[in-house]
C-alpha cells in the first residue's frame, strides 16, 4: 500500500511512521506535516533515507498543497494524525485548533473522495466523550456514548468525528476512527505531562501538578496504539469506530511519584498549582470492540512502557533538550538548506 501520514513529524504519528516500516516492507509512506511547533523533523531522522518514505511539508487545511500531493501519490489510505491537540493552548486560542482539527479533516477527505483512496483513517481521542466521575470505577467509554466535549481541543476533535461519519454516509468515503486514551513513550513534545515530568525531574526543577493531582487518565503506549491502528486499517470495519485503550488507569499524582522513583529524585519537587480550566476528571475506555472483532489487546503494561520512556528520554536527552532550547526548529532548514 501506499499510505499518506499526515502529521507525522509528531509523536504519535512518527512512532507509527517508524512501526509501519518496520511491520510491512512492501508498503510506502508519505508523511505530510506543517511542522508547526510540535512537529519536529528531527524525529523522522532515522527514516529520511528510507527510499519507501517520503517527507512533505504542508498544511493539511491548504486546499492546493493537499489535492496536489494526493495526485502525485496516488494513494491507497490516509491515516489522519494532524491535529492541534494540547489541551491548555486549545484555551488560550481555539482558532487554530479548528482549522487544522475540522477544516484540515474536511480538505483531506475532499481529495480522498477526488482521488479515490481505499480507506481513510481518522486518529480520534477518547476526549469527545467528556469524562467519568471518580467515584464510578465501573463505568467506561463505550463507542456508542454521545460526544460531550470539554475543551476546545476536544470539540474540534469531536467535531471532525462526526464530520468523517457524515461523509461515509453522504459520500459514501470508505472510513473508520479510533478514539484512543492518554499516550505515551519515545519523541513525546516535552510540554504533555509525562515527559515534561521527566525533563524537570532531571533537572531538579519543580513538577507542576494540577489541582490535588487526582484526575484520572488511562495510559497507552504509543507502539500498541500503533498496532491497533494497523489493524483497523487492515482488517476493521468501514463505517465503525474503534475505542483503543490501555487497561493502565493512574492519577495524575500516581505518575509522577512513579517518575520521580524512577529517576531517583525526591518527591518534594512536586508543586501543586491551580487547576485546568474544565479539566476533566477521569478518562477509562472499555477496548472490548476491538479486542473481540479484530483480536488486539495492550501488551505493555504501565510499569514496563513507562520504565522503557524513561530510558530513552534518558539515553536521548539532545533530542528533548533541542525542543526546549528551540533548536529543533531550526531542523528542517538543516535538512533541507543542500538538497
Amino acid at each position: 500500500m501506499k499510505i499518506l501520514v499526515t502529521g507525522g513529524a509528531g509523536f504519535i504519528g512518527a512512532n507509527f511512521v517508524f512501526y509501519m516500516l518496520k511491520a510491512h516492507p512492501e508498503d510506502e509512506i508519505v508523511c505530510l506535516d506543517a511542522l508547526t511547533y510540535a512537529g519536529n523533523l528531527e524525529t523522522l531522522a532515522p527514516v529520511m533515507d528510507e527510499p519507501r518514505f517520503r517527507f512533505v511539508k504542508g498544511d493539511v487545511a491548504d486546499r492546493e498543497t493537499v489535492f496536489k500531493l494526493f495526485e502525485e501519490e496516488g494513494f491507497d489510505v490516509v491515516v489522519n494524525f494532524a491535529a492541534e491537540s494540547h489541551v491548555d493552548r486549545s484555551i488560550e486560542d481555539p482558532g487554530i485548533f479548528l482549522r487544522t482539527n475540522i477544516l484540515g479533516t474536511q480538505v483531506l477527505m475532499d481529495a480522498s473522495r477526488k482521488y479515490g483512496v481505499d480507506r481513510f483513517h481518522q486518529v480520534g481521542t477518547d476526549e469527545v466523550y467528556g469524562d467519568l466521575p471518580l467515584d464510578r470505577p465501573d463505568l467506561f467509554f463505550t463507542e456508542d456514548m454521545p460526544v460531550t466535549a470539554s475543551s476546545p481541543y476536544s470539540a474540534s476533535k469531536a467535531s471532525a468525528d462526526l464530520l468523517v461519519m457524515a461523509y461515509h454516509r453522504t459520500y459514501g468515503l470508505p472510513v473508520t476512527i479510533s478514539r484512543c486514551s492518554n499516550n505515551y513513550g519515545p519523541y513525546q513534545f516535552p510540554e504533555k505531562l509525562i515527559p515534561l515530568m521527566i525533563a524537570n525531574a532531571l533537572a531538579d526543577k519543580e513538577l507542576p501538578v494540577y489541582g490535588t493531582g487526582e484526575n484520572v487518565r488511562d495510559w497507552l503506549y504509543v507502539e500498541d496504539h500503533c498496532r491497533a491502528i494497523d489493524l483497523i486499517l487492515r482488517e476493521g470495519k468501514v463505517g465503525e469506530v474503534y475505542n483503543i485503550g490501555g487497561h493502565n488507569e493512574k492519577s495524575n499524582l500516581e505518575v509522577v511519584k512513579i517518575i520521580l522513583k524512577q529517576v531517583g529524585k525526591p518527591e518534594s519537587l512536586i508543586t501543586f498549582v491551580g487547576d485546568r480550566k474544565g479539566h476533566d476528571l477521569r478518562y477509562a475506555i472499555d477496548p472490548a470492540k476491538i479486542h473481540s472483532e479484530l483480536g488486539w489487546l495492550p501488551t505493555t503494561m504501565f510499569d514496563d512502557g513507562i520504565r522503557q520512556t524513561i530510558d530513552w528520554y534518558l539515553e536521548n536527552e539532545s533530542w528533548w533538550k533541542n525542543i526546549i532550547s528551540g533548536e529543533y526548529q531550526q531542523y528542517y532548514e538543516k535538512m533541507y538548506s543542500n538538497r
